[in-house]
C-alpha cells in the first residue's frame, strides 16, 4: 500500500467513531486517550479504549480492548474487515491484529492517516503452527 492512501468513506466513519471513544478512555497517569474501532465483515462496529493501571504493564491498549470485546461476542479470526485507531499500534497490538486476520488497519500517524494490513504492519511475524 502507498505511503499515504485515502481513506474511504466506512474507513473515514470508523476513524470518527474511534475518536469519539477516545474520549473514554481511562488513562489517568499518562493522559494519553486512545481510541479503536472495528468493523466485523458483517457490518458490526466494536469500539474499545485503552485503559491504564497503576501497575503498569496491567493496562490495556484501546486495539486489544476492542478486539477482546469482538471476541467475547463471537467474532473470530477473518471474520474482521477493518479496525481503525486514533494513534499507531504498538508491537503487541500489532500481534493481536495479526492473530485476528484483520484485513485494514486505519490508523492516525504523522499528522495523517494510514491504511496497512496487519501483515505489513508486522512482517516476519510469529505465527504458532497448529
Amino acid at each position: 500500500m502507498s505511503d499515504s492512501p485515502s481513506t474511504t468513506q466506512p474507513d473515514e466513519e470508523l476513524l470518527s467513531e474511534a475518536r469519539a471513544v477516545a474520549d473514554n478512555a481511562y488513562a489517568p497517569y499518562s493522559g494519553f486517550h486512545v481510541g479503536a474501532a472495528l468493523r466485523t465483515r458483517t457490518g458490526k462496529v466494536y469500539t474499545g479504549a485503552n485503559v491504564e493501571n497503576a501497575s503498569y504493564p496491567l493496562g490495556v491498549c484501546a486495539e486489544r480492548t476492542v478486539l477482546s470485546c469482538a471476541a467475547s461476542d463471537g467474532v473470530r479470526p477473518g471474520d474482521i474487515e477493518a479496525v481503525a485507531i486514533t494513534a499507531s499500534p504498538c508491537g503487541g497490538c500489532r500481534q493481536w491484529l495479526l492473530e485476528f486476520g484483520v484485513a485494514r488497519v486505519v490508523f492516525a500517524h504523522a499528522g495523517g492517516v494510514q491504511i496497512r494490513s496487519a501483515d505489513e504492519l508486522l512482517p516476519h511475524s510469529f505465527i504458532l503452527d497448529t
